[in-house]
């Protein structure tokens, strides 16, 4: 799967210009090269690969002649990602059924799990972003780190291959996760709500955005659940999804 998704990846790949703009290259010094080869363990192959997977859209605004970003790293990413978390729960849970894998493996690459990878890396920092956007919006937001996070395991597929890449993920996300017992920990806070509703015969939740804030790259929603019409819980996230999470576990600890 994933050589068919390196060879989409590669197919439908732009015709783009090496990275030798004065703003890059001031953005990316040498040392913060030794920096990722720290992180990743193991030497750089291709420099331009590793700057790719770190330049944030803002950073198009004022630099019209780069038409990328890091955002199809972080497509080709994602899919590596969960080829070598999916093979590796596989290996560890033999008795497990596919339920039990597909729940881990999503507690695993969740935003809010990756983000913090990306934090403990100090991903932040190498990010290339417009000069415009305040650092302190990057290294808080946790679409930004995680995306970044993505775009930085298609770039060490692509430049070091299969085994580095495992070895990145198995060192950074997999073990710490596992070791402290962060898989056996349901934050579906949604799905018990559901089943809770379920087992007192009371109406669906409904979840509703009340409310939007902020600019468009750094938005803060607010939602609200409901059931049988009574407001039961809100909650605000960088997302959609996390705020309508944060909402159903306020009425979880309501009800």
């Amino acid at each position: 799967m994933a050589l068919n998704i390196v060879r989409l990846f590669n197919f439908f790949k732009p015709q783009k210009k090496d990275f030798t703009s004065k703003e890059i290259q001031l953005s990316f010094p040498q040392a913060k090269f030794q920096q990722i080869e720290k992180i990743i363990g193991d030497t750089i192959s291709n420099k331009n690969i590793y700057v790719e997977a770190l330049i944030h859209r803002s950073f198009l605004e004022e630099n019209d002649q780069y038409n990328f970003s890091n955002e199809r790293l972080e497509f080709l990413g994602d899919s590596v990602l969960n080829l070598i978390i999916g093979e590796y729960l596989f290996n560890k849970f033999p008795q497990e059924e596919e339920g039990f894998l597909t729940k881990v493996r999503a507690k695993l690459v969740n935003r809010n799990a990756l983000s913090l990878v990306a934090e403990n890396i100090n991903l932040g920092d190498l990010l290339i972003i417009s000069s415009n956007v305040p650092k302190s919006i990057t290294h808080n937001s946790k679409s930004v780190l995680s995306d970044a996070l993505e775009a930085l395991i298609g770039a060490i597929y692509l430049d070091r291959g299969i085994e580095t890449c495992k070895n990145f993920v198995q060192t950074n996300i997999i073990e710490p996760a596992l070791k402290n017992g962060e898989h056996l920990i349901d934050e579906n806070y949604k799905s018990q709500l559901l089943e809770y509703a379920q087992a007192n015969k009371l109406a669906i939740p409904l979840y509703q955005i009340v409310s939007e804030e902020g600019p468009h790259h750094d938005k803060t929603f607010t939602a609200e659940v409901l059931i049988e019409g009574k407001v039961l819980g809100e909650g605000k996230g960088k997302s959609k999804k996390e705020a309508e999470q944060n909402a159903a576990r306020v009425a979880l600890k309501r009800i």
